[in-house]
C-alpha cells in the first residue's frame, strides 16, 4: 500500500522531508511553553523541516495522585493557542475522554490518542469524526500488528489522516525497549509512522511514585529509527528538565534540541 502523506497545518507528514514534532509534556507556564516554542520555531527556520509543537494541556495518566496533572483545560488550551498565533506552528495535543473532543479540537491541528488509551473505540472514533489528523500512539502492551485494526477504526469514521506512533514496548517491570521491526511493519499499513524518541526511554513508575528514564539512549534511540524508515520524530522538550513538572528524565533541554535534529540531517545525507 502506498503511503499517505498527512498534513497537519501545513506541515507534511510522510514526505520526503522528516517531520519534527517537538515541546514539553505538558503546558506547565506561559514561560515554559513560550521558551519551547521559540525554540522549536528556530528548528523549523533553520533547517526547513515540516515541524509540529507538541504539548498536553492535561495529563491524566499518572502513577501518583499527588503529581502534577493541569493548569487547568481551558488556560492550558489558551497558551497552544497562543503559541499558534505568535509562532505560526500547527499544534498536536492529547485527547483523554471524548467530552474534551471538541474543545481540543478547536485549537489544535492533530489530536493524540495517549498509548493507553490507543484500545478505547469511542474516544478513537470520536476524535476521527472531528476530521483532524490523527495520531496514534501503540500501546506499550501491543504488537505492531494490532495498530491495523486501530487505524481502521479511524478510517471507518471517514478519516484517512492517520499518523502511527512507536514508543517502546514493556520488558517486564518498569523498562522498555523499542523493536525496530515495528517501524516497517506499520508502514505497511499505509500510514506515516512517528518514533517517539523521548517516551522510549522512560522507566515507568522507577522514580517511586513517578516515571523515570534514561536520556542517554535518546540521540542514538532516533537515529536508528530514521535509518529504518521514521517519517518523523516525536521529542519531549523542555527549557529545564531537572525541574519539569512530569518526564523531567525523559524531556531533552531545549538548548539541545538542534543538536539532536543536525546530528540525524547528517546522517541522512
Amino acid at each position: 500500500m502506498a503511503e499517505k502523506v498527512v498534513n497537519i497545518g501545513g506541515a507534511a507528514v510522510g514526505g520526503e522531508e522528516l517531520a519534527i514534532i517537538a515541546g514539553p509534556c505538558a503546558v506547565e507556564s506561559e514561560e515554559v511553553v513560550f521558551k519551547a516554542a521559540e525554540t522549536v520555531a528556530e528548528i523549523k527556520d533553520k533547517f526547513k523541516l515540516p515541524v509540529i509543537f507538541k504539548s498536553s494541556y492535561m495529563k491524566a495518566n499518572r502513577l501518583s495522585g499527588k503529581s502534577f496533572s493541569t493548569i487547568g483545560i481551558g488556560k492550558a488550551l489558551s497558551l497552544l493557542q497562543d503559541v499558534k498565533g505568535q509562532f505560526k506552528l500547527p499544534i498536536l495535543t492529547d485527547v483523554h475522554t471524548s467530552e474534551e473532543i471538541e474543545l481540543a479540537a478547536d485549537i489544535a491541528d492533530c489530536l493524540q490518542i495517549p498509548a493507553f488509551l490507543c484500545r478505547q473505540t469511542e474516544l478513537v472514533v470520536a476524535a476521527a469524526k472531528t476530521g483532524l489528523p490523527i495520531n496514534i500512539k501503540k500501546g506499550q502492551f501491543l504488537a505492531p500488528e494490532d495498530m491495523k485494526p486501530i487505524s481502521d477504526k479511524v478510517v471507518s469514521a471517514g478519516n484517512v489522516k492517520v499518523l502511527l506512533t512507536e514508543r517502546g514496548t514493556s520488558f517486564g517491570y518498569r523498562d522498555l525497549v523499542v523493536d525496530f521491526r515495528g517501524i516497517v511493519i506499520m508502514k505497511e499499513f499505509g500510514f506515516p509512522v512517528v518514533f517517539d524518541c523521548t517516551h522510549s526511554v522512560q522507566k515507568p513508575g522507577a522514580s517511586g511514585g513517578s516515571s523515570g528514564g534514561d536520556p542517554r539512549f535518546i540521540a542514538p534511540l532516533a537515529r536508528a529509527a530514521v535509518a529504518v524508515g521514521a517519517d518523523a520524530l516525536f521529542i519531549e522538550t523542555h527549557p529545564d528538565p531537572p525541574n519539569a513538572l512530569s518526564d523531567k528524565q525523559c524531556q531533552i533541554p531545549t538548548n539541545r534540541l538542534a543538536e539532536l535534529v543536525e546530528s540525524i540531517l547528517e546522517m541522512k545525507k
